[in-house]
């Protein structure tokens, strides 16, 4: 009579003894090393029972590493810090650009203790949690008053649930976005409750569109600045200066809908198309809206500014209590709008600032550093120094390219898309390009002080050379 193969399975208790699991014990959650022990035995007793053939067991050793791998793997924090060298600064899929030093020193201190957001200091009363920002974006802005939501999107929602709710909004036909990651303002204007109305065409729009348009029906209108796309060709578009001196006759509002917009001008770093917050006001728009977590290089939120009727019509609406942010993003952004007062002083600490004024010069000597060092490791057979171009956002519109330099880098035995894997899931991640017979590693979108890690990344992936 055959011996039971099931009885060559170790016990819950063997392996909880072994040396992997052991230490995470301590370092996880006994209640999880338990149950992922348990569901790992009963798999493999699965396996034995429905094996055609007598099946090899793992010793205990063995399936406790296993065991161990799983547990880690399944406990690894989903979002993971990233060295970004795919050449686009404000990649859509990672998390916008990074925070300035002084916003972190700010999150951690009101995250590891109870903080003022909606209480006066001096004298006890209650405050609205808007003040913590409201002084520093009035004053950075030029407008009368300020609110800040989630997100941009949000922002736009809910200033058009507030204002427009049941009523027409003028948009150029050309205006009406979708964005990479399915956003389309067409739909959110119809989930606001407003009703869209149309002027012009794709690609020309003249004031006299919007004239004929306005109606009694008329609540706002609605300037949006395209910035992840362009109309090459015949083209025809009405400034924001026109459209406001159009609306104050008809007592309009317009928004300024500027989701990616600066609070300085990035002309000198050869962005010189993008919008400023600040010129939306002076040129007459009531609102302006724009994301804190893109150009202006803080926490991801919403923030709406302009005339303080306005502002407040959109702070009563009951939306704007669903949509407010808390107590990190309050204490981000404050600190970040701070750094603006000196604009030098921006240039120098806001990391997204600082990518963007980085001279040519300074990637070319930094990637011809880096190449060698590249070269030297098991798994590069050649890493070059290479002149490339950059871009602001995810998509290639020119002015928003930026010169750039990057390391080529060419594997010595893996292709080159299994290269661009294997440093993904390194630590830190490490985003790339791939081009041909090579990886790009595109120092425009990464600091300094990555370098560094860089070249350990790639000198990690030796293991990978003969897999």
């Amino acid at each position: 009579m055959s011996r039971n193969p099931l009885r060559n399975i170790p016990s819950v208790g063997e392996l909880l003894d072994s040396p992997p699991l052991r230490g995470l014990v301590d370092r996880i959650s006994r209640n999880v090393v338990v149950s992922t022990v348990g569901k790992v035995l009963d798999e493999m007793r699965t396996e034995v029972q429905t094996a055609t053939a007598e099946k090899t067991l793992p010793s205990v050793s063995d399936l406790a590493e296993r065991i161990a791998r799983r547990i880690v793997e399944h406990e690894a924090p989903p979002l993971r810090e990233v060295i970004n060298a795919s050449g686009i600064l404000l990649h859509p899929a990672l998390g916008g650009a990074p925070l300035a030093e002084e916003a972190l020193e700010e999150v951690v201190s009101v995250a590891g203790n109870y903080a003022s957001v909606e209480i006066d200091l001096v004298s006890g009363d209650p405050s609205p949690r808007k003040t913590v920002v409201e002084d520093l974006l009035e004053e950075l802005t030029g407008a009368e008053a300020s609110l800040v939501v989630g997100n941009g999107a949000g922002a736009t929602m809910l200033a058009l649930s507030a204002l427009a709710a049941g009523r027409e909004v003028i948009v150029s036909r050309g205006q009406l976005v979708e964005t990479g990651d399915g956003y389309r303002l067409p739909e959110l204007i119809a989930a606001s409750g407003a009703v869209l109305r149309e002027v012009g065409t794709t690609n020309s729009t003249r004031l006299d569109d919007y004239a004929r348009a306005i109606g009694d029906e008329t609540a706002l209108m609605m300037l949006i600045h395209a910035a992840d796309f362009f109309v090459a060709g015949s083209s025809a578009d009405v400034a924001l200066e026109e459209l406001t001196r159009l609306a104050s006759r008809h007592k309009l509002p317009v928004i300024h809908d500027v989701d990616s917009a600066a609070l300085i001008d990035l002309g000198e770093f050869g962005l010189v198309d993008e919008p400023v917050v600040g010129e939306s006001i002076k040129s007459g728009a009531e609102l302006a809206i724009f994301s804190g977590d893109k150009l202006l290089g803080g926490p991801q939120c919403g923030i709406i500014v302009g005339r303080r009727a306005l502002i407040e019509r959109i702070e009563s609406h009951p939306m704007a209590r669903a949509l407010s942010v808390g107590r990190l993003t309050l204490s981000a952004l404050a600190a970040t709008l701070r750094l603006y007062r000196d604009k030098e002083k921006a240039i120098r600490t806001v990391p997204l600032l600082h990518l963007l004024s980085t001279s040519r010069e300074n990637l070319k000597n930094r990637a011809e550093r880096l190449a060698p060092q590249m070269a030297a490791t098991a798994a590069i057979s050649e890493a070059e120094a290479v002149a490339g171009t950059a871009h602001l956002g995810g998509g290639p519109v020119p002015t928003r390219e930026l010169p750039s330099w990057c390391v080529a880098l060419k594997p010595a035995t893996m292709s080159v898309d299994r290269l661009a894997r294997a440093l993904r899931i390194a630590a830190p991640s490490v985003i790339g390009a791939a081009q041909q017979d090579s990886l790009l590693l595109d120092l425009r979108g990464v600091l300094p002080r990555q370098d560094l890690q860089l070249v350990a990344v790639v000198e990690s992936l030796e293991s990978e050379v003969d897999r």
